[in-house]
């Protein structure tokens, strides 16, 4: 047996041990994949009616799944005791049930703040996985077991995609040559049971944690291959020493000419630069070369000199218009890039495990009640409304009183800011005083006493191009004559058929395929009955009506169009339908 088919056969190898070390996390792994192909099954409308059971059922096993498999090593590694591996895969049961219970139990639909808490906790347990992992000291130690996990996973990724690959390439043959009506939920089957088999293959590449086990192939997986340091010692380094450069000039031209990028663009670079300067300091810890060990020093230094000028721009930016969502998250961004700055000075390879456990404490506040994303932007964005409408006089008596006389623009800017940014939070409690009609922009000069007036804080980035985006007002659609409704959704056209709903009418099988353009985002809808096309048709025409009716505008206007203007008719033989939609936009 050649080393290349030996390596291949140890992959499978472990890829079935994983099933006796991990046996709750694959498990969970196995029933997620059961219900997404249960959901693949189901066609619309159908599927709208087990849409939330389905979404519980899957975050719930996600989380069970990873939270087990770092449960198992905690006890693997640290005690090897049969009662205790026992208790691990039943803490990982435990976790499925309560998080199930949690998201589906509530009347109210899963919202986004709840799958928010289920994401920060499985984070939290991947990082905890590869912490306990990086035991014991003389076999590892966190830059090395988080390499380990960085290779398992791209080892499981480049094989899952050449077995969906592989059987994709089959199954389209046998569509294209033997029978034509195959369904294209053959493939979506096939891409998550292939998704399924390559986690497998991730759980199983680790070698054995258990206490008192001396196993070989750990050495191995933690490893970096002659390829890896050669990326990251000669192209890796040089790319983030030179972006730390970028960055020190743009801060001196700053200082010399005061002038600020745009703040969202800055966020991006500063976020960037942040995630990707630690988890590059931590790949190259082992390093010797003399870059490797300039980048060690250079990082954590520069990067104090660049947060100075990042704080200000956040200042800046909170005095502007107060701390949003945008905000919220730089802030909290540059809380971490700060203190593992200062860690990194002190500490070197020692702050890598503080530096996790703080990105995971960071997180849990980002989603608790009255700190987290959702509460302390509206919070303060409430604030700031409430301060902005006593000083004008229009808050009176717990209720916005239109304004006596209209406001300068600057208050305008910032009320209509502040009024639509609160308008449009989710998972959160707004002020008693804030009228829910303000959510329709229709009603603000009714309730405010003034048009709506947008502020433009990045100049650097002005709008070049017009749009409109129309709205669905609220009212009462009248469905009689027809016997259908069906939930479309966008599906963007890159060469691939897009998934059609299918319905059993009275003369047959129809399927109704949406799509939408990806050269000029028209959209076009194709129905069939049988084999026979009724409708194959764009909507150009319907969105050059709109643009006459709407005209675009120079940084656009959102605009509650009237209920005939969102519905668009198709007639055909034997056939009448209508496209009710809850919102275009339409751009040059």
């Amino acid at each position: 047996m050649n080393t290349f088919t030996r390596s291949i056969v140890q992959i499978f190898q472990g890829a079935a041990r994983a099933l006796q070390t991990f046996p709750a996390t694959i498990a969970s792994a196995l029933a997620f994949a059961v219900v997404t192909m249960v959901r693949i099954q189901l066609d619309y409308p159908i599927q709208d009616s087990y849409q939330e059971i389905i979404t519980s059922l899957q975050w719930a096993l996600a989380l069970s799944g990873v939270l087990s498999m770092a449960a198992i090593t905690g006890v693997q590694s640290r005690l090897n005791q049969r009662g205790a591996f026992l208790g691990a895969n039943l803490l990982g049961a435990l976790a499925f049930v309560v998080t199930f219970l949690a998201l589906y139990l509530p009347a109210d639909l899963v919202t986004g703040l709840a799958l928010s808490r289920v994401g920060v906790t499985i984070l939290v347990s991947l990082f905890a996985f590869i912490v306990l992992s990086a035991y014991p000291p003389g076999q590892s130690d966190f830059a090395r077991a988080f390499f380990m996990t960085h290779k398992a996973f791209f080892i499981a990724l480049i094989y899952g995609l050449v077995i969906m690959g592989g059987t994709s390439g089959v199954a389209g043959a046998i569509k294209a040559l033997i029978y034509r009506d195959l369904s294209e939920k053959v493939f979506m089957h096939i891409a998550t049971l292939s998704g399924v088999l390559a986690f497998t293959l991730f759980v199983g590449y680790f070698p054995d944690f258990r206490k008192g086990v001396v196993d070989e192939r750990r050495e191995i997986a933690q490893k970096q291959p002659r390829f890896i340091e050669i990326l990251f010692g000669y192209i890796v380094i040089p790319i983030a020493l030179a972006l730390t450069a970028v960055l020190l000039v743009w801060a001196g031209r700053v200082v010399i000419t005061g002038s600020w990028p745009q703040f969202t663009q800055l966020a991006s670079i500063a976020t960037a630069y942040t995630i990707g300067g630690i988890w590059l300091h931590i790949m190259v810890t082992a390093y010797e070369t003399g870059l490797a060990r300039f980048y060690r020093r250079i990082y954590p230094m520069a990067a104090l000199v660049i947060l100075v000028f990042e704080a200000w721009a956040l200042v800046d930016r909170l005095r502007q218009s107060g701390l949003k969502m945008t905000e919220y998250s730089f802030a909290l961004i540059w809380l971490i890039a700060l203190a593992s700055a200062v860690l990194l000075i002190v500490q070197k390879a020692r702050a890598h495990v503080r530096i996790v456990a703080m990105i995971c404490v960071v997180a849990v506040v980002s989603v608790l009640p009255g700190l987290g994303y959702h509460a302390l932007p509206v919070t303060a964005q409430a604030s700031r409304l409430e301060n902005l409408l006593t000083a004008q006089g229009m808050l009176s008596g717990g209720q916005i009183q239109p304004a006596a006389t209209e406001p300068d623009r600057a208050t305008r800017e910032a009320i209509t800011d502040a009024v639509l940014y609160l308008a449009y939070a989710e998972d959160t409690r707004l002020p008693e005083w804030f009228d829910p009609a303000l959510r329709n922009t229709e009603n603000l000069r009714s309730l405010l006493g003034f048009e709506q007036v947008w502020a433009d804080y990045d100049p650097g980035m002005p709008f070049n191009y017009s749009m409109t985006f129309l709205t669905l007002p609220e009212g009462v659609i009248p469905i009689d004559g027809y016997q259908w409704a069906i939930s479309l959704q966008n599906q963007f056209d890159f060469g691939v058929a897009p998934i059609p709903v299918t319905l059993n009418g009275q003369k047959g099988l129809y399927t109704i395929s949406w799509s939408v353009k990806t050269n000029n985002n028209l959209p076009s809808i194709k129905i069939r009955l049988g084999d026979q096309v009724l409708v194959d048709q764009t909507l150009a025409g319907y969105a050059e009506d709109l643009i006459a009716k709407y005209p675009l505008s120079s940084g656009g206007k959102q605009t509650a169009a009237a209920l005939d203007d969102m519905t668009y008719e198709i007639t055909a033989p034997g056939l009448e339908a209508v496209i009710v939609f809850n919102s275009i936009e339409l751009t040059n």
